[in-house]
C-alpha cells in the first residue's frame, strides 16, 4: 500500500498554474498532473490525518476532501475550478454539530483551523446557553490568548446580543457569535513540501485542542 510523506512541489505548482489558467481546456491538458500529484496524495493524507486526529483527541474522525470542480450555477464567478485544496475532519457520533478540523492549501498559503463556522438553529441555541456561563468566559479567554500568539479569529457576527439575553451581559462578546473558529496561517505553502507532513500538521492541530475541547462540550 502506498504511504504518504508530504506533497510534491508539482502539487503546489499545479495549484499556482491552475489559478493562472482556470479553464476547462487547461485542466484537461494537465489532468494527469492533478491526479498524480494532488488527488491521489490528498486521499492518502486525508486517511492518515483522520487516524492521527483520532489518536490526538480519542475520538474517531471522518475525512472530507472538497471537490476541485466549482458549482457555478448560482455564482457570478464562472471559473470552473477551485485553485486550492480543502480538507475537513469531523469527529463521528459525538454531538449534533461538533467542532471540525480544517486544512486549506492555496497557491499563496496554508491555513489550519479548528471550530464551527456557523451553528445551525438547534446547535446555536445550545451554544448561546453555554456562552452565558463558564464556557463563555473560557471562550473569551481562549480568544485573547490565541490572538496574542498570532492566530486568526474572526469578530462576532452580531452587533448586538441576541434577544432573550441581557444586552449588557459581561460575556456579550461570546453571545454575539454564531460560531467560533481559530486559524493558523502560513505565508508560504512550503510547509506541505517537507517530510512527515501528517505528524507536523497534527502537532499544529494539538495547539488548538483547547478550542476543540471547549466546543465539544456544547450539546
Amino acid at each position: 500500500m502506498a504511504q504518504f510523506d508530504c506533497f510534491s512541489p508539482a502539487a503546489v505548482g499545479f495549484l499556482q498554474d491552475l489559478k493562472a489558467n482556470n479553464t476547462k481546456d487547461w485542466f484537461a491538458a494537465n489532468k494527469a498532473v492533478y491526479e498524480t500529484h494532488l488527488k491521489t496524495p490528498s486521499k492518502l493524507f486525508a486517511d492518515d490525518m483522520a487516524l492521527a486526529l483520532g489518536d490526538l483527541t480519542g475520538q474517531v474522525h471522518s475525512s472530507k476532501i472538497f471537490r476541485i470542480y466549482r458549482d457555478v450555477r448560482f455564482s457570478k464567478d464562472k471559473t470552473p475550478y477551485n485553485a486550492h485544496l480543502h480538507l475537513a475532519f469531523t469527529p463521528t457520533g459525538q454531538v449534533a454539530q461538533p467542532p471540525m478540523w480544517f486544512f486549506g492549501l492555496s497557491p499563496e498559503k496554508l491555513s489550519l483551523g479548528c471550530g464551527v463556522f456557523q451553528y445551525e438553529k438547534g446547535s446555536l441555541d445550545a451554544f448561546r446557553d453555554a456562552m452565558v456561563g463558564p464556557s463563555g468566559a473560557e471562550l473569551m479567554q481562549t480568544t485573547t490568548e490565541l490572538r496574542e500568539r498570532g492566530y486568526r479569529i474572526g469578530e462576532p457576527e452580531l452587533k448586538r446580543v441576541p434577544s432573550g439575553f441581557d444586552k449588557d451581559h459581561p460575556l456579550e462578546e461570546a453571545l454575539r457569535r454564531k460560531g467560533f473558529a481559530v486559524w493558523m496561517d502560513t505565508e508560504t505553502p512550503a510547509f506541505v513540501l517537507k517530510s512527515n507532513l501528517t505528524e507536523r500538521t497534527t502537532a499544529e492541530f494539538a495547539k488548538l485542542m483547547p478550542v476543540f475541547q471547549l466546543l465539544s462540550r456544547i450539546k
